[in-house]
Parts: structure tokens; sequence; C-alpha cells
């Protein structure tokens, strides 16, 4: 089998792969900071390189009336791409935004749970997001850690899938 076949059949014959087929399509977003609530943002998820990679697409929704530092170091638009690891059965995620920020995140998708994470010194991040029971619907949180020890709740969010 050549390199184009096996890649055309990854997110259909992988069995971890296709977890992510939940994540795929439109969503809306709605986001909870300092008890304030913002909708309107959009994630998309595509599979690309016949279901090798999935990437994620992130606008976020117009900030104006959220908290200041929010203002200042939210990014108003992401992309990410989701590769496998398939000796672990861990995603990597590659991460860019609007503020010109490149990170490396690690990623599961697994019995309806969503997590992202990065255990780097000084700034670690977590998201943990659960899937309602039709899959239509995620709610999670993000957190963040100077010290990976102790966490705060960054912001609250919720996705609902846009359509079919």
């Amino acid at each position: 089998m050549s390199d184009e076949e096996a890649n055309s059949q990854s997110a259909e014959s992988n069995p971890v792969l296709r977890r992510l087929n939940r994540l795929v399509g439109e969503w809306e977003t709605e986001v909870r900071i300092d008890g304030q609530t913002f909708r309107g943002g959009r994630e998309t998820f595509n599979w690309i390189e016949d279901g090798a990679f999935l990437v994620h697409h992130s606008e976020t929704v117009d900030l104006s009336d959220a908290p200041t530092e929010w203002i200042e170091n939210a990014p108003r638009s992401a992309v990410s791409v989701i590769g496998l690891d398939d000796s672990n059965e861990e995603f990597t995620m590659l991460y860019s935004d609007s503020r010109d920020v490149f990170r490396v995140y690690h990623m599961s998708l697994s019995d309806g749970v969503w997590k992202i994470w990065r255990d780097t010194p000084g700034f670690a991040q977590r998201f943990t997001g659960t899937f309602s029971e039709d899959g239509d619907t995620i709610e999670g949180t993000s957190e963040r850690s100077d010290d990976g020890a102790e966490w705060d709740v960054d912001f609250d969010v919720t996705y609902r899938r846009v359509g079919e």
C-alpha cells in the first residue's frame, strides 16, 4: 500500500483517530469570565491530508466588555493542527494565534472527555471538556498555573454544534 493510500484511510481505519470525529464540524462558543458571558465565537474542526490530521480554527467573539486583562491577552483567532502518536494513543496539538503565540499541547479524547494540556514551567495550562450525551454540546473549563500545583480557572466555555 502506498503512503497516499494509507493516509487516505487514516481517520476511517484508525480507531484512535476516529475519536476526533466527535469534534468535526462547526461550533458556536459561549465563554464565561468573571461572571460575564460572551457569545458568538466560532470553532471549526476539519480533516486534512485524507484524515491524517485535524485542523481547528477559532474566531473569538467581540470581547470589548470583557475585563481589561482578558482583552489584552485573549487571541482574536487561532489555528491548531492535531495529530496522533499511535505508539501511546496521545494527540499532539500545534497551536498558533493572532498574538503570534506558538505552542505545543498534549491532547486526549476518550469516553466523552476532551483534555488539552501543557506543563510548561511558569505557565502551565489545562482544559477539560465533557460532551453531552447527544454529542452536540461540550461544557469545559480552562485553567492556568504558575507552579503546576495550584490551578486558577481562566474561563469556562460551552461549545454548541451548529447544524450537521
